[in-house]
């Protein structure tokens, strides 16, 4: 799977020191009506067509993903550190990349790229089944328990390479990459259902990229459109390697 998750869109952000993502105490308003002001901003200002996706947005608890010290900071406009040089996504790139999939409840999907789990919860929220795949273990399984304590039970993490994808649960409706691939594996093409979408950031390393919405229709043939320009890191991994 994709391991590292740095991303953002064409602006500015100050990361700061990452600590535990073990929980506080904190007055349950008091990061709601942050939640609530976030998506007023941040979403809604924004091209978010999807009343179900600002909806999920406004339920979603992001300060539960973040490490401690940065529950303050976890409803400002940019990503933040959650360890192992990994990030959790800035909340309109997540909304943005959620709305570009289109999704019906009923959809099956695979993210590549677990990261905090605060995505996977988002389409949780949305769908019935959500397979997501994490390379750094100690990601993949801090994730999991934060998704399971918060009652995520339609959410199945896998640590492993995520150019490989998830055979084994294959085909999936729709598959969302949170980290940033030269080129589509054509794995996870071939594991798109005709008639799929494939939500992705492409692009050179560490260089200006695009998020790709990639269809395939009924014949299995694909195309593609490039609909914002960003910059992540890089997708780890190899198509050779074998998933753990």
């Amino acid at each position: 799977m994709t391991g590292l998750r740095c991303h953002w869109v064409l602006v500015g952000a100050v990361l700061v020191a990452c600590g535990t993502t073990e929980t506080t105490a904190q007055p349950a308003d008091h990061f709601t009506s942050r939640r609530e002001a976030m998506v007023r901003r941040q979403i809604e200002s924004r091209d978010i067509r999807s009343d179900a996706v600002r909806r999920v947005m406004r339920k979603v608890p992001r300060h539960l993903f973040v490490p401690v010290n940065l529950r303050e900071a976890a409803y400002f406009d940019q990503p933040l550190p959650i360890g192992r040089g990994q990030t959790i996504s800035q909340p309109y790139i997540v909304a943005f990349m959620t709305d570009q999939l289109d999704l019906e409840p009923e959809h099956k999907i695979l993210e590549i790229g677990t990261g905090s789990g605060y995505q996977a919860a988002v389409l949780a929220e949305l769908l019935e089944q959500v397979f997501t795949i994490e390379i750094v273990e100690e990601l993949g399984r801090r994730a999991e328990r934060t998704l399971t304590e918060l009652g995520y039970e339609n959410v199945q993490v896998r640590i492993g390479n995520g150019y490989a994808g998830w055979p084994e649960k294959a085909p999936f409706d729709r598959i969302l990459l949170t980290a940033a691939p030269e080129e589509i594996p054509d794995a996870l093409v071939e594991q798109l259902v005709p008639g799929g979408r494939l939500v992705a950031p492409v692009g050179p390393v560490y260089g200006v990229q695009e998020i790709i919405v990639l269809d395939k229709d009924r014949d299995g043939r694909t195309r593609r459109r490039s609909v914002l320009p960003v910059r992540f890191v890089p997708m780890v991994g190899a198509p050779e390697d074998e998933l753990r």
